[in-house]
């Protein structure tokens, strides 16, 4: 099994990473937290690996820390949590706050990430809540570094939107209703914001 992969960064997308290791590229889906903290493309990179095993496809899912990749594979011990979910719920929200809303029962919280209904969240709570030591326990604020709005950002968004399996029409609303409500121009406060209006 692939637990860590260090190597040149090919290309990086919403969700989604190209690592070179000695020659071989990698195809690594990521955390929108991931996307948004890895370097330019060229430059070195280590990530946490998951590999998923099925019968007919492998998976590489990479976190940039342990802990995130820790909090994504006790994700996957909830019933009806894969890892494409897994890997939506992580986007959804900073890992503080997950952990933070699991650990106080915050259904409501829960339901706004997109694909998770209310047996979902439900089931999060209750497998997870006593399960989560270690973990970032205090709620975080995503980052907000002042940045000028750049349609390059917006289009980022937007992609991740489309990769996250939301209708294009909803997902170019919800980038327009997330500026107008005054989201920072950085990819990850402008996407969690976007998240918001999905539904």
């Amino acid at each position: 099994m692939i637990a860590h992969l260090r190597g040149r960064l090919l290309e990086k997308h919403p969700n989604q990473a190209i690592v070179d290791v000695g020659g071989v590229g990698y195809d690594v889906m990521v955390p929108v937290s991931t996307f948004s903290a890895l370097p330019a493309a060229g430059a070195e990179v280590r990530l946490h690996i998951h590999t998923h095993v099925r019968e007919d496809a492998l998976a590489l899912y990479g976190f940039l820390t342990s802990q995130e990749k820790a909090l994504f594979e006790k994700l996957l011990t909830v019933g009806g949590i894969g890892p494409r979910l897994a890997i939506v719920v992580l986007s959804g929200l900073p890992a503080p706050d997950l952990v933070a809303a699991i650990r106080g029962g915050s259904i409501e919280f829960l339901v706004r990430i997109p694909g998770v209904g209310k047996k979902t969240a439900e089931r999060m709570v209750v497998e997870l809540r006593d399960k989560l030591d270690g973990l970032a326990a205090s709620a975080g604020q995503a980052p907000q570094a002042p940045a000028p709005a750049l349609s390059s950002i917006e289009q980022d968004v937007l992609s991740a939107l489309l990769n996250l399996g939301c209708a294009r029409p909803m997902a170019e609303k919800a980038v327009v209703k997330a500026k107008a409500a005054g989201a920072p121009a950085e990819f990850e406060p402008l996407f969690r914001r976007a998240m918001e209006f999905v539904r």
